[in-house]
């Protein structure tokens, strides 16, 4: 299973599309591999199109892989499609399976055990969209490749400016 890169979806006739798709067998390395495979697609985007990619972007690109792999493993019988692809400033992290049902968050609870994945993507991703297709679901989540200082404080604290410097409610 040797990712492709594919040309035929970009917007601008002269410009290929970064992007890579695999399907991910059901064994029990399937996650792991999927992690392997978008840690590479993004030292891949560095090395050979000078995209700057964070460290950030890198670890929360694998967290996010892992946790839609996972579900989908976990909940859909059958094949799982992984694509990952550059558009804009961002990645996108685009997983489908098989089973029609789309994921709901759960109200966040400090008390219970798992099943906070889908609260994790969502929190770390600048975007997310489920959506029925055909045959199954497509989960998508976009992951700034650059780090966004003013997305950089803890919840209840101030937000930061441009600069890092905390931005105070008056004027």
């Amino acid at each position: 299973m040797e990712p492709a890169p594919v040309g035929e979806d970009s917007a601008v006739p002269d410009e290929q599309a970064i992007q890579t798709t695999v399907a991910l067998e059901g064994d029990g390395t399937c996650i792991a591999r999927a992690r392997h495979l978008a840690a590479g697609f993004l030292t891949r985007v560095q090395a050979e199109y000078g995209l700057p990619v964070s460290q950030c972007a890198m670890d929360l690109t694998r967290l996010v892989v892992s946790e839609l792999v996972t579900n989908a493993r976990k909940y859909a019988p059958g094949p799982v499609l992984m694509d990952l692809r550059i558009v804009g400033d961002a990645v996108e992290v685009v997983v489908w399976d098989c089973d029609p049902v789309l994921p709901v968050a759960r109200a966040a609870d400090a008390g219970r055990v798992g099943q906070h994945g889908l609260e994790s993507v969502m929190a770390v991703a600048q975007g997310f969209e489920a959506q029925r297709e055909p045959v199954g679901k497509g989960i998508t989540a976009r992951i700034a490749l650059l780090d966004d200082p003013r997305r950089r404080h803890r919840r209840g604290s101030a937000p930061v400016d441009d600069a890092g410097r905390p931005q105070s409610d008056r004027a």
